[in-house]
């Protein structure tokens, strides 16, 4: 990948919507990419942002794979609704409605699913403990344990909940709002052209037609980060019912969103992280992170 090629991420437009209600009058857009008659990959992403500014990773899957991506519910493609029903309990609710629909709109098949943070927590609290994946790839889901280490996941959400709930939800240009990105910790490693793909994928035009405003509103955003304080630590690891593989950012790194878990010592997950990368790994080391998640799922897709 050069710099002239990777500043101008232009996503296809996808081979088929579907749109699937989710409750509490959501609907959830379905989008799928890539080669139909591939390996089937479900892909959604984490908090605050858009499944379509991952394009430099599964751009990478399109020659091979039926890709089945969308967002959660108020990010991305979806309307924005009440922040009453903004939590993870009703994210887990959309996420198996969701893998129900996928297999009734586009043909049941074996599916892998490919999270990122938020979005792989909550696949991993499902009650379907994963039955509905032949495998599941996770890209650092903000798990931690209930012990010492929780304290500091406890401050870094706090931190993290308060300077989102300040941040302002409105702005002139997407120009402006791209232009200020790299100058925020969580993107100072990603690839080129990714900070103005962040201002394409979640930014949409104001309703009064005065600016563009977030997709997903800082609000909406802070609460997600409130409702993750209580929520992960209760994944179980044990209790999985398919192939569950973690790939972390670097935990030797200062975090720039949430701690990342060493996962190493545990026995009932395959656990690797990306060296020198850190949360949004996938936009940082696209092809390491595509090269790691294919050494597992390979031979789970030739079985």
């Amino acid at each position: 990948m050069t710099a002239a090629t990777a500043s101008a991420w232009k996503i296809p437009e996808p081979l088929s919507t579907r749109d699937v209600p989710v409750g509490h009058g959501t609907v959830i857009t379905l989008r799928r990419h890539g080669n139909p008659a591939g390996p089937r990959l479900v892909l959604c992403h984490g908090n605050g942002l858009a499944i379509d500014l991952f394009y430099p990773f599964w751009s990478l899957l399109t020659d091979e794979f039926d890709l089945v991506i969308y967002d959660l519910r108020n990010h991305g493609w979806n309307s924005v609704g009440n922040l009453q029903e903004h939590n993870i309990p009703t994210l887990v609710h959309d996420h198996d409605r969701i893998l129900e629909a996928i297999d009734g709109h586009f043909g049941k098949k074996p599916k892998i699913g490919v999270f990122h943070s938020v979005s792989a927590l909550i696949t991993l609290l499902s009650p379907t403990r994963g039955s509905g994946f032949s495998a599941r790839v996770l890209f650092d889901p903000p798990l931690c344990k209930p012990d010492d280490s929780y304290e500091e996941f406890e401050r870094a959400a706090t931190r993290v909940a308060a300077m989102t709930r300040r941040r302002t939800g409105r702005f002139k240009t997407r120009e402006m709002f791209a232009d200020f990105l790299p100058y925020l910790p969580v993107f100072q490693h990603v690839v080129p052209g990714v900070c103005d793909l962040v201002a394409m994928t979640t930014l949409r035009q104001c309703a009064d037609g005065d600016g563009f405003e977030l997709r997903c509103p800082p609000e909406f955003e802070a609460q997600l980060v409130d409702y993750a304080r209580a929520f992960a630590v209760l994944v179980d690891f044990d209790s999985v019912r398919c192939p569950t593989k973690v790939i972390g950012a670097d935990p030797m790194l200062p975090y720039s969103y949430l701690p990342t878990m060493d996962m190493s010592n545990m026995l009932t997950v395959d656990y690797d992280f990306i060296p020198e990368a850190t949360h949004l790994l996938q936009l940082e080391q696209p092809q390491e992170c595509v090269a790691a998640m294919r050494e597992f799922i390979d031979p789970i897709i030739r079985t």
